[in-house]
């Protein structure tokens, strides 16, 4: 069986070899004799202008834009345009309530008035009144001082006998003081205010905190007498007024100190007296009259304490006053020296640097009045009005947008194009909203950034139109081409005529059926055709296309489904 197999295959493929043979025989006899030659597409060299330029699209913008925003913050009083209103350079858009900034102004102006007004008064002479008024304010000054000190020296003196009336009590207070707390009157071996406390401590522990309270403000109190009393006895009319204003003030401190210690009894007494009275029993008669003593005692203190702070307050109120007294006699002192010289150079000076403080201000309010009135900065049209009067707005509001009526394109190129343009030169630009429309322009602006999107770079460039056309709206889609080099009067041929080799570019003739290339050399070229120098001359002709049977059957071929005949053979198909 193997054998039979492998004889039949044999006889197969003898069989196949035998039909591809003949039939490329008949193909080589009968068709590839036939087989015509390639034909040529040919066109003449040509002179003329070449134009080269690069394309891109954008939209139509505004040449300027801006949201015109107040410098200050306030109510909308007048807004004077509406959208789409032409305005002019400074024209008033909307006015902010102005009310402060107005006063402002006329208090800048009275306040330079008045620096020019002294001014003037320093460089005119001094008359008779002016020195006798000088003279007058400086005799008060000094009559003023005089009372001062004839008042602190009553104060002083008063002071002393306020220190002399507290020390008359002050002993019989911290006595009494003394005899009502610590006096054994309910206990021959117990202090009163412990007795006191014992009697109701289980109703309210709060009596022994008050008892404590009752010891500590007696013992401060009992220090300090004792010690500003020895000062007290070593002091008289005749001491020194700061010794006198110390013991005053140490008076006073006492006195306070034994009305706090006094307080604290009273505090004590009528506790423990509630507290008798909420058991229904009836406290010791003596705890009434040692109540009604320490009243007395609180009226005494007080007393003490209202005279002895008034003497000190009159003290130091007098003694500042004197300190006036001395600066306002040194002024008019200085002030009656100056009339009389007559003013110098320094304070004439001086004054002139006054009235251009004045002169400054009254320039920043008047500034600052304008702030309040939102002007436009350029000629052109109010696109939209974003608020309505009575609004109030800050310095962040954009009260109104404004435009100009010149528009610009703005395009987008690739990185290789805006390296070949530059500013000024000329463009045509058509919108794909105005089919019929067509405008020439310039480069006005080359974007100094690029833009990278998807790895690819592009620059924006700003186009001028030469004419503004009210069709032309910002946002409209617009293509331009922009002419980077021109050349006239120079030989041209299509791009496809122009081949490159090792050697250099040439182009193709055909002589009696036979190519013959002609060496050029290249220069500016467009998306059609190709300036050339060289060996040729205008209307020669040369190829921009070869045809070849191959070509046409290629071509056929691929359209039928790249399906190759079986037998093959013909010429081969070669891509230029």
């Amino acid at each position: 069986m193997l054998k039979k197999l492998l004889a039949h295959k044999f006889r197969s493929a003898l069989a196949i070899a035998v039909l591809l043979g003949a039939g490329y025989f008949v193909y080589r006899t009968f068709f590839a004799s036939s087989t015509p030659g390639p034909s040529y597409q040919t066109t003449g060299v040509v002179k003329g202008t070449l134009v080269s330029a690069v394309s891109g699209s954008g939209q139509v913008s505004a040449s300027n834009q801006i949201d015109l925003k107040p410098k200050v913050s306030g109510d909308l009083v007048t807004i004077a345009v509406s959208n789409g209103q032409a305005v002019k350079t400074g024209q008033v858009i909307a006015q902010i309530d102005a009310s402060d900034a107005r006063k402002a102004v006329r208090d800048a102006e009275v306040n330079l008035e008045s620096a020019k007004l002294a001014l003037q008064k320093l460089q005119a002479p001094a008359d008779e009144l002016s020195l006798l008024t000088a003279r007058n304010s400086l005799a008060a000054a000094e009559q003023s001082k005089t009372n001062s000190e004839a008042d602190l020296l009553k104060a002083y003196e008063d002071g002393f006998n306020a220190v002399s009336s507290a020390f008359l009590q002050l002993p019989d207070i911290m006595s009494g003081l003394h005899d009502i707390l610590y006096s054994q009157t309910f206990l021959p071996d117990q202090v009163n205010i412990d007795y006191l406390a014992d009697q109701v401590k289980g109703d309210s522990p709060t009596i022994a905190e008050l008892r404590d309270h009752v010891n500590m403000t007696y013992k401060q109190a009992r220090e300090k007498y004792d010690k500003i009393f020895l000062s007290y006895k070593s002091v008289d009319r005749n001491s020194s007024q700061e010794t006198i204003e110390s013991l005053i003030n140490e008076t006073y401190e006492t006195s306070r100190l034994v009305a706090e210690a006094v307080k604290s009894g009273n505090i004590f007494f009528d506790f423990y007296t509630d507290l008798i009275t909420a058991k229904n029993h009836h406290a010791p008669s003596q705890v009434a009259t040692y109540q009604s003593s320490l009243e007395t005692y609180t009226g005494y203190t007080n007393n003490h304490l209202s005279n002895l702070l008034g003497v000190q307050a009159t003290i130091k109120n007098t003694g500042e006053a004197i300190v006036t007294a001395d600066r306002t006699i040194a002024e008019k002192t200085a002030s009656l020296k100056s009339l009389v010289s007559g003013a110098d150079g320094w304070d004439i000076k001086s004054q002139q640097l006054a009235v251009t403080q004045r002169e400054n201000a009254l320039l920043d309010a008047r500034q600052k009045l304008a702030d309040y009135s939102i002007r436009a900065p350029f000629e052109g049209v109010i696109a939209k009005v974003n608020v309505k009067r009575g609004e109030q707005v800050s310095s962040g509001t954009a009260i109104a947008t404004l435009i100009t009526t010149e528009r610009l394109a703005e395009i987008s190129l690739n990185e290789v194009d805006a390296a070949r343009v530059k500013v000024g030169q000329k463009t045509t630009l058509t919108f794909d909203a105005l089919e019929n429309l067509s405008v020439t322009g310039a480069v006005a602006e080359i974007g100094q950034i690029g833009s990278v999107t998807q790895n690819v770079v592009s620059y924006a460039v700003k186009i001028r139109m030469d004419m503004q056309d009210e069709r032309i709206k910002s946002g409209m889609s617009v293509s331009a081409a922009i002419v980077t080099d021109v050349k006239a009067d120079v030989l041209m041929v299509p791009n496809s005529a122009v081949k490159s080799a090792a050697s250099g570019s040439y182009v193709e003739e055909l002589t009696n059926g036979v190519l013959q290339p002609k060496s050029v050399i290249v220069g500016l070229s467009n998306d059609t055709m190709t300036e050339i120098s060289g060996d040729l001359t205008v209307d020669e002709q040369v190829i921009t296309q070869t045809i070849t049977s191959a070509t046409s059957a290629a071509t056929q071929t691929r359209s039928a489904g790249s399906i190759i005949p079986f037998g093959g053979g013909g010429g081969v198909f070669r891509p230029r």
